[in-house]
């Protein structure tokens, strides 16, 4: 099963963060996100992190990281910092960092990054011949940005603080594209 994410921002201990998302505090917010990832990914899972996973302390944020189930592939974001790349890079916990990754899942092509990036629009017949744009940097409880159903937002704010599986993605975005497509 594949699974993405973004913004985890584990040890991130400022109010904006984990307040926002309901906690009490950052170590709740810690507990819930690596409770709910590890529910529902299985170890031999990938997961596409796309960017920002730690902030703060980073020797407590590489032990969180280590808790996570699955193979873990990083997208670098805004709050990957050179140094905390050299941390992962170190970590056995990672398969491969990286800037931005195209992905194929079936007949389905995927442009991965941490920033929204616009890739298609809706003159294609079917999603299966566009390049779909997956995000998050938004910190947005909105899946679609600017309601466009080829950019969509995997960041924890929008997914209850759950890594979501891109057969769900797909078939949001299926959702999305018949709904502006009834608009027209």
């Amino acid at each position: 099963m594949i699974w993405l994410t973004s913004d985890l921002h584990l040890e991130h201990d400022r109010e904006f963060i984990w307040k926002a998302r309901g906690f009490e505090s950052v170590d709740k917010m810690n507990r819930t996100i690596k409770g709910n990832w590890n529910f529902n990914v299985k170890p031999q899972d990938d997961v596409y992190i796309l960017g920002d996973i730690m902030l703060g302390d980073n020797e407590a944020g590489l032990k969180n990281i280590s808790q996570l189930y699955g193979h873990l592939h990083l997208i670098r974001g805004n709050h990957d910092t050179d140094n905390r790349i050299e941390l992962f890079k170190n970590c056995d916990r990672f398969v491969e960092i990286c800037d931005a990754k195209y992905l194929r899942y079936g007949k389905y092509h995927f442009y991965l990054t941490h920033y929204p990036c616009l890739t298609g629009n809706l003159e294609k017949e079917s999603l299966k011949q566009m390049t779909l744009n997956l995000h998050g940097h938004t910190h947005s409880q909105n899946k679609f940005f600017y309601d466009l159903p080829y950019c969509y937002n995997v960041g924890m704010d929008a997914h209850n603080c759950t890594p979501i599986s891109i057969d769900e993605i797909i078939e949001d975005m299926k959702n999305k594209v018949e709904e502006c497509r009834a608009l027209l």
